[in-house]
């Protein structure tokens, strides 16, 4: 399955920040008042495309400035403990960059803690485009990141394939008409999906 463009969703997919996210959470919980949530309840609900997010962990209709500055202010001061590549993540971007692909990240996370994340990660330069959940009208699962992305680059629907680990990546790719590939290493099982980096490698390089 050879693009040209390879979009990859961040958390859960390039980026184990189970434990970062949860607690983010629970301190924008904490400054809201609310007592804090099982953490793996947090994990087995933020990719549930079924829930409004912001009424779930915030009981808000939806999410506002606070919210993000809070969620921002704890990435800002824990990333550096809390955030790890999945094994062979650097090296299949590597690999690709030197291919001469173009890659992206389509993301639920806000700009500051994404850029934040990459940057101190080393891989916030191999990507062309990066979208985030306040660059568009709707994050996923709604389709406007991929296509935010296919018109930065000026690239074909049918030249791109999106990689992400849940139900709201894939729907979003359905939706864009774009080739979808969903792994399995992050916050989600799935029962059809790819296991490992090495069996993502097999078919995009």
């Amino acid at each position: 399955m050879k693009k040209n463009l390879i979009i990859f969703d961040m958390d859960g997919t390039l980026v184990n920040s189970s434990i970062a996210i949860a607690n983010a959470i629970n301190y924008v919980r904490k400054n809201l008042g609310f007592e804090a949530m099982d953490k793996d309840k947090i994990l087995h609900l933020i990719n549930d495309n079924t829930i409004n997010p912001a009424q779930t962990f915030y009981h808000t209709k939806s999410f506002d400035a606070d919210h993000e500055r809070w969620f921002t202010e704890y990435y800002s001061k824990n990333h550096d403990k809390e955030l790890v590549l999945y094994k062979g993540i650097e090296e299949l971007l590597l690999e690709l960059k030197k291919q001469g692909k173009k890659l992206a990240v389509a993301t639920n996370a806000y700009r500051s803690s994404t850029i934040e994340s990459l940057t101190y990660l080393n891989i916030y330069n191999l990507f062309d485009a990066v979208v985030c959940y306040d660059d568009v009208a709707k994050g996923k699962p709604y389709p406007d990141m991929l296509f935010k992305i296919l018109d930065e680059l000026h690239i074909k629907v049918e030249d791109a394939i999106f990689i992400g680990d849940s139900s709201k990546d894939e729907m979003s790719a359905k939706r864009a008409n774009m080739d979808y590939l969903m792994v399995d290493w992050g916050f989600t099982e799935h029962k059809n999906a790819l296991k490992s980096v090495y069996d993502l490698k097999r078919i995009i390089l």
